[in-house]
């Protein structure tokens, strides 16, 4: 069809319809967390006898952060006797000898601590909580990853929940020790408190299901064996032992209130391993548990949230479709009039994108009330950020949908806040390198044409709608490639396997 077809335009609205769906779902969110958001939690009972706690740390090639760990760790305010503490390490560099000489400290300080070391790395991370969970003495768990730094109060928070048998798992806030260290760790920060602040708490608190995030949260080890355990045919084993535990009856509770802090990714290529993981594992998830969420007897506005839920990474095939018909659009869409403006182009641009900006600016609110504005300015560029990641993340929707494995792609950390802010940049551990920046340098120079040729026209208002497309591709492109540059070249190591786990 030519660009004057109306199949078109026809194809550009049934594409801003469903991005226009999922923005929808985000201002449901909003409305459920204003509703819910106070109904706060509380415990059955104070236990009098502390509960025995296994603390499980799965670590893989985490030299940098490791130690940091295990000092917070140690810190924990909570009785040393009721305390486990496994080191379930796979590392394949000297990580394992900082485990090991970290274990010998916690033991002369009169810990009950071990390390449990594997050469075959079978299952990745869920392999190792597999395994390590067989030889856990706690009933509870409590799962940290390296890049964490629990608060010494987290357990004594927590623990007394799980005096109600009915509870399976508690999940803590993320916190963030490097939110202010670039504009990239601003960002995912933002992204991660809409995240964490509204939709955990606006599903846990009205009784939709919520997920277990892969760290900083308590398990009931029986409530592991009652799901099936930890399996790893999917990306994302805890989203996938979420639902199959909630399907089983069990209960969570996301405590918003009790944060832990951990350290995000600062260059670009590390967050965009970590999100094309998230994305393919959610999308795996979606293919293996949907259908029994149908045929269980939950109700269905809980089956309808858990479809919304598991199926919202395919927003990131429509933007992709949207990128290749926003041209024929703005060449030749039929003229409707004003009723083309108030039936169709607003009311979509509201649920596509304006709901995406009440959304983030709620969860800001909730967790800085004195400061919320401040994050205003990076609006935009999480706007842009979010365009730009779609080549990303489509590409992993679409490995999903036909099955294309790969492993388990760790996200590197670098103790940043241990370090010069420059140094992290001399680390061996790197991300893995794609084609992905070529293709999204190429989507920039594409959508510059696109604005500019709109501003040509004195088309100023597509123009500056238009404008987050080339400022996001062009922000992801050339932030991967600036790494290959000699200022940020990583040295050669022999430590340079660091394709798993985060």
């Amino acid at each position: 069809m030519d660009l004057s077809s109306p199949l078109w335009y026809a194809s550009y609205v049934i594409v801003l319809i469903g991005l226009a769906g999922f923005g929808f779902h985000r201002l449901c969110i909003v409305f459920l967390y204003l509703k819910h958001s106070r109904k706060h939690p509380v415990p059955r009972e104070i236990f009098t006898d502390l509960p025995l706690v296994t603390i499980q740390l799965p670590v893989f090639n985490e030299m940098h952060v490791v130690d940091r760990l295990l000092d917070s760790v140690a810190k924990l305010d909570y009785p040393q006797d009721k305390l486990q503490i496994q080191v379930l390490d796979d590392s394949t560099d000297e990580t394992t000898e900082i485990c090991r000489k970290g274990v010998e400290r916690l033991r002369a300080q009169g810990f009950d601590a071990e390390m449990i070391h594997r050469d075959d790395r079978t299952g990745y991370k869920a392999g190792a909580l597999e395994h390590g969970t067989q030889f856990a003495k706690g009933e509870l768990l409590f799962i940290l990853d390296a890049d964490f730094v629990p608060n010494p109060d987290v357990l004594l928070k927590t623990v007394h929940y799980f005096s109600d048998e009915g509870i399976g798992m508690i999940q803590t806030r993320w916190g963030h020790l490097n939110r202010t260290f670039n504009v990239l760790t601003r960002i995912q920060a933002m992204f991660l408190d809409g995240h964490l602040e509204l939709e955990q708490t606006a599903r846990n608190r009205s009784g939709r299901f919520f997920t277990f995030n892969g760290t900083a949260g308590i398990w009931r080890k029986s409530c592991i064996a009652d799901a099936g355990g930890w399996e790893h045919d999917t990306l994302t084993e805890d989203m996938d032992l979420s639902y199959r535990a909630q399907l089983k009856g069990w209960r969570f509770i996301f405590l918003n209130e009790v944060e832990t802090p951990a350290e995000l990714p600062v260059d670009m290529d590390g967050f965009k391993s970590q999100q094309h993981r998230w994305t393919k594992g959610s999308i795996q998830v979606c293919k293996k548990v949907l259908p029994a969420i149908w045929k269980s007897k939950v109700p269905l506005y809980v089956k309808m949230e858990a479809t919304a839920h598991l199926t919202s990474n395919f927003a990131y095939l429509l933007l992709i479709c949207l990128c290749f018909l926003i041209y024929p659009n703005q060449q030749a869409a039929p003229d409707f009039g004003s009723w083309t403006i108030y039936v169709i182009n607003i009311p979509i641009f509201f649920f596509a994108s304006v709901s995406v900006v009440v959304f983030y600016i709620t969860a800001q609110r909730a967790l800085r009330p004195d400061a919320w504005w401040k994050e205003l300015p990076y609006l935009p560029l999480l706007l842009a950020l979010g365009i730009g990641m779609s080549i990303n993340n489509a590409k992993a929707v679409i490995e999903a949908l036909f099955n294309h494995q790969s492993g388990f792609v760790r996200t590197p950390k670098y103790g940043v806040g241990q370090m010069a802010k420059a140094d992290w940049k001399k680390s061996s551990y790197k991300a893995m390198k794609t084609l992905t920046p070529v293709v999204e340098l190429m989507f920039g120079f594409f959508f510059l044409f696109v604005v500019v040729e709109a501003a040509m026209k004195n088309n100023w208002l597509s123009a500056i709608l238009l404008l987050p497309f080339p400022v996001g591709f062009f922000y992801t492109s050339l932030s991967s490639m600036a790494r290959l540059l000699p200022s940020g070249r990583v040295p050669s190591d022999s430590t340079a396997d660091n394709t798993t786990e985060s």
